[in-house]
């Protein structure tokens, strides 16, 4: 096992936490802006990714603070396309559940060999990333 480069850990657990921050305020405009026969599911699918990233936002920070690390007050930036069709927000949902996984990855090449908690935690996150590409680009094949 290598030394875990806990202040490289901590930054990158800060970065994913000002992501997940980010799709709390993304994941709950969307469901402010959905409309159409099919709202209600679509609203329930969008409000439940906005607690999901609460709470992955909450973990990430549990573990930030138990290496020491001190986390930020910061969300990352959000784009605003102004367009909200259905297809426009799961095209742009898509893009930040890849970005979210790229995130998840840089963490499982700081922690890997060097923590069997944090490399088993980041490889958990990796699927929960992974099935939400899937569900969403399932969600997109109906406008292709």
């Amino acid at each position: 096992m290598k030394d875990l480069d806990r202040e490289k850990t901590i930054e990158v657990l800060n970065k994913i936490m000002e992501f997940e921050l980010a799709g709390v305020v993304r994941y709950t405009h969307y469901s402010l802006m959905v409309t159409g026969p099919n709202r209600i599911p679509i609203v329930q699918f969008f409000q439940a990714q906005a607690n999901e990233s609460l709470l992955h936002a909450q973990q990430v920070g549990e573990i930030l603070t138990g290496l020491e690390g001190h986390p930020s007050l910061k969300i990352a930036p959000i784009e605003e396309s102004y367009e909200h069709s259905l297809h426009t927000i799961l095209t742009e949902s898509l893009n930040h559940e890849k970005k979210a996984l790229e995130l998840y990855k840089s963490l499982l090449d700081t922690v890997e060999n060097a923590s069997i908690y944090l490399e088993e935690f980041t490889r958990g996150m990796i699927g929960q990333e992974e099935l939400h590409n899937i569900e969403i680009r399932k969600m997109l094949r109906d406008f292709v």
